[in-house]
């Protein structure tokens, strides 16, 4: 059964850091993407960035330049480093990964508060 699990948020004053970490296991086939979405209170699910097997990464605009994505693939992680954060940026921080056979699968998210 795959799994993903996600660590690394929390409570932050505005203009700090967090580096989420979303680590896959129980996945027996290889992965395509992995990504970070993110949800509000009242809103929907944004993709904030995601990261193709080859390296490739995309970022929401509301996300340039602050955030940063990267993975490890032979640990099957991804991380997304945060910095400069926002209050506006507050959420629930979820990674989702596709495989190469078109399943994905979803973590239960991990609270990010930015707040002073």
């Amino acid at each position: 059964q795959v799994q993903l699990v996600e660590s690394g948020g929390g409570l932050v004053q505005p203009g700090g850091s967090l580096r989420l970490s979303c680590a896959a296991s129980g996945i027996t086939v290889r992965i395509r993407r992995m990504a970070w979405y993110r949800q509000a209170p009242g809103k929907e699910r944004d993709l904030v960035a995601d990261i193709i097997s080859d390296g490739t990464t995309n970022y929401a605009d509301f996300v340039k330049g602050r955030f940063t994505i990267f993975r490890d693939n032979a640990k099957n992680t991804v991380y997304l480093q945060m910095n400069s954060l926002k209050p506006e940026d507050t959420a629930l921080y979820y990674c989702s990964v596709n495989s190469v056979i078109g399943t994905i699968h979803w973590g239960q998210g991990t609270q990010v508060t930015v707040s002073s």
